[in-house]
């Protein structure tokens, strides 16, 4: 359902009550986003779409602003006490959906639950730090961390906080905590929205929460369709079914934009095209031309890895490929990010030079490898894993392009089914050290540290750097740290860093909506036009 007006009575008593803002009309909204939840348990993944859902339903102890800021969410204020310990004091007079007061007892079960009902891209990245939570009082929890811990704050723009008692028979495992949830019945949150319903790969209902401790919401219903397919999306949005969009497909921006009923919003995001290599000494998919095993690994020379970045010709992939709407990034983190190191240039193309490398690697004549990246996931992906695999090609790499959805990619990626990826990462607490941490450091389960380095790369001065930013409590040290290990990644190249996304939403004329760089479409950013 569309937005709609009220009954002419209510109408009439908002202006006799005086000038009553446009929140107080009724209303009802529908949006068109490319993917939705993978559970309504908002601990289940930490994959970007989940996470954008849930929070119309549930608050983080911190939020985090429309550029990455951090700001004050049912933590009021946060304090790092000594070393070791970070106080966060607690919003009062906060309510769950049911009713029930929100006090620490909440946070610190949300903490603990989330090992045990975590599933694909684990939500344990966000609680890594933690060693011990102490209840001070009802609004004064106390965190104890693994050591020094400068970005726990940072890392909390993701701990959604759940009802303890609503929750707490369906927290020992993923599938039980599915059986509680995805009914409605622990879905209990202190966000905007309540819970509806959802419909796996269809649409999330939610309805505004008239308890809420924020400013009060203009939407008495909000509709989250899911409409994967780019054409169909634009198409509901040109036929007036959905009342926005999300990630409009490049080709079809200037065209909306000329469209006298609709508005596009554009915005950079922080979301951007990385390669992944494999450094496993028998990488599945690495083979000589005619199918044969190469005596070792390519990848595993730095050479090569040097080939395949002067192969990649940026500036012409966000040109044409992207038409206009990516940035070519140096880095596997955006300019905005802290730690983004301004030393860092982009890679200019120099196919000549690559084919040199390859030659004193011991590769004259190239080799087969298989690309495999999504083609759902991020405006263009499909589009410009495609490009890269034609400029490889160009230098006698023979590569086999494999596009797939991000329900099947991320599996196998998982698995260790591929050997040289591409897919999108965003920084999404603001801190270089999140990315870090995550994709280049060793994998090492003990540490919680390279839990999506699925490739094997490991660095010891890499993983120095990282574990040294980790505990560095002066702001300017750790920086420095960050900024060294970006440099790292750009010499070492464990990853290529290719472009962020510009992405773009179409409205129609009668809302508005304040974008976001992580790329959320959040219904608490959307008000109906002035």
């Amino acid at each position: 359902m569309s937005i709609h007006k009220v009954l002419r009575t209510v109408a009439l008593a908002s202006v006799l009550l005086g000038g009553v803002s446009s929140a107080a009309l009724a209303a009802d909204l529908t949006v068109g986003v490319r993917a939705g939840p993978l559970s309504v348990d908002p601990h289940f993944t930490a994959a970007g779409t989940h996470a954008e859902a849930m929070k119309h339903i549930y608050d983080s102890l911190v939020k985090s602003g429309n550029n990455l800021e951090l700001e004050p969410g049912l933590a009021t204020s946060w304090t790092a006490i000594d070393a070791t310990t970070w106080e966060f004091k607690l919003r009062q007079g906060v309510k769950f959906h049911d009713g029930s007061d929100f006090t620490a007892e909440d946070v610190k079960f949300s903490i603990e639950r989330i090992p045990a009902v975590t599933g694909p891209n684990p939500t344990t990245i966000y609680v890594r730090r933690v060693r011990g939570i102490e209840i001070v009082d009802p609004y004064t929890i106390r965190i104890k961390t693994d050591g020094p811990a400068p970005t726990l704050p940072n890392d909390f723009i993701r701990l959604f906080v759940v009802s303890h008692t609503a929750a707490k028979d369906f927290s020992a495992s993923a599938d039980k905590a599915a059986e509680g949830f995805n009914s409605g019945k622990a879905a209990i949150g202190t966000g905007p929205y309540k819970f509806v319903s959802w419909t796996p790969k269809e649409q999330l209902v939610v309805e505004k929460f008239d308890g809420y401790w924020g400013e009060k919401e203009p939407w008495d219903k909000v509709i989250r369709k899911e409409i994967p397919n780019d054409a169909a999306r634009v198409a509901q949005l040109k036929a007036g079914q959905v009342d926005l969009i999300a990630r409009i497909p490049s080709s079809d921006v200037p065209t909306l934009e000329q469209d006298s009923k609709l508005s596009i919003v554009r915005q950079e995001s922080v979301y951007l095209f990385n390669i992944a290599f494999d450094f496993r000494d028998k990488p599945p998919q690495v083979s000589a031309k005619d199918g044969s095993p190469l005596p070792k690994n390519p990848f595993q020379d730095a050479k090569v890895r040097e080939a395949f970045d002067l192969a990649i010709d940026r500036e012409a992939l966000t040109e044409i490929a992207m038409e206009g709407m990516g940035a070519v990034q140096s880095q596997l983190v955006t300019p905005n990010i802290f730690g983004w190191n301004p030393a860092v240039k982009p890679t200019k193309a120099d196919p000549a030079k690559a084919k040199a490398l390859l030659a004193e690697a011991g590769y004259p004549n190239g080799f087969k490898v298989t690309f495999s990246f999504t083609n759902d996931r991020l405006p263009g992906d499909k589009d410009v894993g495609t490009t890269i695999a034609q400029m490889l090609t160009a230098i006698g790499i023979q590569v086999e392009a494999n596009a797939q959805p991000g329900a099947v990619f991320f599996p196998a990626n998982t698995r260790g089914d591929y050997s040289m990826t591409m897919s999108g990462w965003g920084t999404l607490t603001g801190e270089a050290n999140y990315t870090l941490s995550s994709l280049t450091h060793s994998n090492d389960p003990a540490k919680k540290l390279g839990a999506f380095n699925l490739r094997g790369y490991v660095n010891p001065t890499m993983d120095k750097l990282i574990e040294d930013a980790a505990v560095e409590m002066d702001t300017a040290k750790r920086e420095k740290l960050l900024m060294d290990a970006n440099a790292l990644v750009s010499t070492d190249r464990p990853y290529l860093a290719i472009a962020s996304t510009i992405t773009a939403w179409g409205m129609k004329k009668n809302i508005t909506i304040v974008p976001r760089s992580d790329e959320d479409t959040l219904a608490m950013n959307i008000r109906p036009a002035k």
